[in-house]
């Protein structure tokens, strides 16, 4: 596997990101996977070998070039579908995700050979936040989703509201959904995740394939390995 980075400035948010590139070994084209939280992964050497040995995929990390806490570092703004007042910037799901799809992309698209039907998306935590607020979209831009350990809590678990609202305009929404939590994560992350599951079991969108894992002896924040690895393989691995 080829590593890069690279940056590149976000005409909708006014940022500059910077971008961990993974290129397979074999051939392309490849499906793109854009992570987010790059800088926490690759900072922490987050093993993507098995994964990426299972599903080839084009892996991209967005990050700030800042980690946790860090004031350049505005995931808080970027992954949260509305403003809450924890996070006093938050809210800026919407153009966060017009980045990804309107600018960067295009750029990974004419740098790399990749597959225009597989796009996928991948987070932890609100990161996986994020990535829910992307698929329960009218007619969502990705079409494989990873989300490890969501944070449903945030704004009041708003994201209930969206994805019941979205059901009522629509039955019908196509896609692969990988949900997962370590077992010894909190009761509120288990438990969230677990009404969510529900909500879609009750009212399910038709071509949405919903795989759900619990990894046992994992807890919020040694899950990420796991989850990635079994996520990718379970979205992309090959038949």
């Amino acid at each position: 596997m080829k590593r890069a980075t690279f940056t590149l400035s976000s005409p909708e948010t006014g940022t500059t990101y910077t971008l961990f590139v993974v290129v397979p070994a074999t051939p392309g084209p490849w499906p793109l996977v854009l992570a987010m939280d790059g800088d926490f992964i690759f900072s922490n050497r987050v093993d993507l070998g098995p994964a990426l040995q299972a599903a080839p995929v084009l892996f991209v990390g967005v990050g700030y070039g800042a980690g946790f806490g860090d004031p350049a570092n505005r995931r808080g703004r970027d992954y949260t579908p509305v403003n809450h007042s924890d996070e006093p910037a938050s809210g800026g799901a919407d153009a966060f995700l017009k980045f990804l799809t309107a600018t960067l992309w295009p750029e990974l698209a004419r740098c790399y050979p990749i597959d225009p039907v597989r796009r996928g998306l991948a987070g932890h935590s609100l990161g996986s936040l994020f990535v829910l607020h992307a698929l329960f979209q009218p007619q969502p831009f990705f079409t494989h989703f990873l989300a490890s350990a969501p944070s449903v809590w945030w704004a009041d678990r708003a994201l209930f509201g969206q994805v019941a609202a979205l059901r009522a305009k629509q039955a019908r929404l196509p896609g692969r959904l990988f949900l997962s939590v370590g077992e010894m994560d909190s009761a509120s992350m288990t438990g969230d995740l677990a009404l969510l599951e529900q909500q879609l079991a009750a009212q399910p969108f038709t071509g949405l394939e919903i795989i759900s894992r619990r990894f046992p002896r994992n807890d919020h924040y040694n899950v990420v390995p796991a989850a990635f690895a079994t996520g990718l393989a379970a979205l992309f691995g090959r038949s």
